[in-house]
């Protein structure tokens, strides 16, 4: 009898073991980073140098203080309102586009997935010798007699939406893809039953999609807000947060406090911390979305 209970505890304990390695290894990268960063956020400190002196909430005070980092935030905030609508709605068209039994159709779904594959810095880069005075995109709008010499990255109104678009293009064959696995797994028989009804045409997506298509709406819809408050590469890239504070965002005021001229780590940690509870209140949120 003591065996089996032995025996028992053993099977129980097995899957831990295997799971020790990955959570030390968590803990180390992951979870220990985070709570230094974490009181660091209570700490002044100009460089790794020097022994952090704590000054309890006077960072924060700082913070709420700072005229930069508001204005910055407006940013963040015009980035979520002109990325994720974009990309919640957008892609789903894609999605019930090459999920249609067409010849050829595996050609589309590549063609609208590739940019997925290609590094944000590469295409960062592209993107902006296009927006350059004489890139292609002002040849091509010059042609049409539309417009001459549009400066996309240059002018502190165009900037920031300068930068959307290049979101926008990588990220919609991503999230095409996350539809597309929600729309196959929706039976053929639904859209069959709702035809003999007289919903036909793009009114069954209106009666049959988008209604079971909810989970991965709201997915879709915190992963895009969440990435486009953490947008860095392509402004780094294109803009490198100009003209003047035009086009930064918070992760890139972040580093910009950490790595640049100032280099305040202690008040880099601070704006990470006020970054960090923004994208756990929209986790949090999609959680009680899809729960309901």
């Amino acid at each position: 009898m003591n065996l089996q209970k032995s025996l028992i505890k053993q099977q129980k304990l097995t899957p831990y073991l295997f799971l020790l390695p990955a959570i030390a290894l968590l803990g180390l990268t992951v979870f220990l980073p985070a709570m230094l960063a974490f009181a660091l956020s209570f700490t002044q400190m100009y460089d790794l140098t020097q022994f952090p002196e704590w000054i309890g909430l006077a960072n924060f005070r700082k913070l709420w203080q700072d005229k930069v980092f508001w204005q910055i935030a407006i940013n963040t905030l015009l980035y979520l309102v002109g990325v994720v609508p974009i990309l919640v709605i957008a892609p789903l068209g894609l999605a019930i586009l090459v999920n249609q039994k067409l010849r050829g159709i595996n050609w589309f779904r590549t063609a609208f997935y590739a940019p997925v594959v290609i590094s944000m810095i590469v295409a960062g880069i592209a993107w902006k010798a296009l927006y350059t005075q004489n890139g292609l995109l002002n040849q091509f709008l010059q042609q049409l007699g539309l417009a001459e010499g549009i400066p996309w990255l240059t002018d502190p109104k165009l900037a920031l939406w300068s930068v959307m678009v290049v979101t926008i293009w990588k990220g919609l064959g991503y999230y095409m893809v996350i539809y597309l696995a929600g729309l196959q797994s929706i039976s053929t028989e639904l859209y069959e039953a709702a035809a003999i009804d007289g919903s036909d045409s793009w009114k069954k997506h209106l009666d049959i999609t988008i209604p079971l298509m909810r989970p991965y709406l709201f997915l879709v819809a915190v992963i895009s807000a969440i990435s486009a408050t953490k947008v860095f590469e392509e402004i780094y890239v294109m803009t490198k947060g100009g003209p003047g504070n035009s086009s930064k965002t918070v992760v890139y005021y972040l580093y910009d406090k950490a790595f640049g001229y100032d280099y305040d780590i202690s008040y880099a940690n601070t704006i990470g911390l006020v970054l960090f509870l923004s994208i756990l209140g929209l986790s949090i949120i999609n959680l009680k979305l899809t729960n309901n």
